[in-house]
């Protein structure tokens, strides 16, 4: 039987013509990076090859490691095997890895979303014989409201809290969500303040594109300053000593999962906006439909369901298991090496 350009293993997708693993979630010698979400970019492998803008981003997470960023589009080959980066558009530097070998075309697409955020590359159909793709939305219940409306929802809630006196607390995982909130956050309504992870983060992806202006919340900012201001947190915030200096104040987490009924209650949050950095169902099936590939590999997510609705459409689609959670299923475990000591307690 012929051996598959990309197969699974128990360390990650394995390419073994030319000795190298895709977003390995255990430390291999060598290894191509399609992000820096912590689930996809790990510590401890002996190299790393990425987008050169993910590159200040997985330095910044993982420290002193040996890293080769390439652009986009630019080829470089391992044994015979062609690879190169595109586009995924799920945050800025994310990458699919496309994959050539004896005129057989593989994509890997890590993560991604079609919707042009305005901050991260635009996605880019990549055609390709096989296609992995994730599923993290995979469910037809899934379907995304234009950002430019959720947007339009934040800064409506802001500038209502600000009216009545509230600081306005907004949940959002410290790479990706959080730069894509600030982006389109409406300086006119006020100041907008950040927890140190957040701020560490974007000053990091400031070198790479334009952001409003920040102040970072320190043991030295006046609690009489936050009244009327927003202030971006990641989740792992929630219910921590730090939050409480920003009394009065109201909740709001941005997340795909917010599309489900009794998420924001069971999070505690006064307010549930539904942004996702993945694609919904619709953007599964038409960016599938697109790359014109026969053979589809779904991982992580909603997988089972979404395969075999695949193969009722006459797609060559299977399951293969992966240790990739999804950031937007965390605990925001990743940000325990990023945290600040504050006035109110340690986060």
């Amino acid at each position: 039987m012929k051996q598959p350009l990309l197969a699974f293993n128990d360390k990650g997708i394995y390419c073994s013509q030319a000795d190298v693993y895709l977003d390995p979630w255990r430390a291999v010698p060598k290894a191509i990076i399609t992000h820096g979400h912590s689930d996809h970019a790990r510590w401890g492998h002996g190299s790393y090859i990425t987008q050169h803008m993910n590159v200040p981003i997985i330095k910044h997470r993982l420290g002193d490691i040996n890293v080769t960023g390439k652009d986009w589009g630019e080829t470089f080959t391992i044994n015979g095997v062609t690879f190169s980066f595109h586009p995924a558009g799920h945050i800025v530097g994310s990458s699919q890895v496309r994959v050539e070998y004896k005129g057989e075309i593989w994509v890997f697409t890590g993560d991604y979303k079609t919707e042009d955020d305005g901050l991260s590359t635009p996605y880019e159909v990549i055609k390709c014989h096989t296609f992995i793709t994730e599923n993290t939305f995979g469910l037809p219940c899934f379907k995304w409201t234009p950002q430019q409306e959720v947007m339009n929802d934040i800064n409506t809630w802001w500038s209502q809290n600000k009216a009545e006196g509230q600081t306005s607390v907004l949940f959002g995982y410290t790479l990706g969500k959080a730069q894509r909130l600030l982006k389109h956050l409406d300086p006119s309504i006020g100041r907008i303040f950040t927890h140190g992870a957040v701020e560490n983060m974007t000053n990091i992806i400031r070198t790479m594109v334009d952001l409003p202006e920040t102040v970072l919340i320190t043991a030295e900012t006046r609690k009489e300053d936050l009244p009327g201001s927003i202030v971006l947190a990641p989740p792992s915030a929630h219910g921590s000593p730090w939050i409480k200096r920003m009394t009065p104040y109201v909740t709001g987490t941005a997340s795909g999962w917010m599309a489900f009924r009794g998420a924001r209650r069971r999070r505690a949050i006064d307010k549930g906006f539904v942004l996702s950095d993945h694609c919904d169902w619709t953007g599964l099936l038409e960016s599938i439909q697109a790359t014109g590939a026969e053979k589809i590999i779904c991982t992580h997510g909603y997988s089972d369901i979404f395969s075999t609705y695949l193969r009722e459409l006459g797609y060559d689609a299977r399951t293969e298991q992966s240790q990739y959670e999804g950031d937007e299923g965390e605990t925001d475990t990743k940000e325990s090496n990023e945290t600040v000591t504050m006035e109110g307690g340690d986060l």
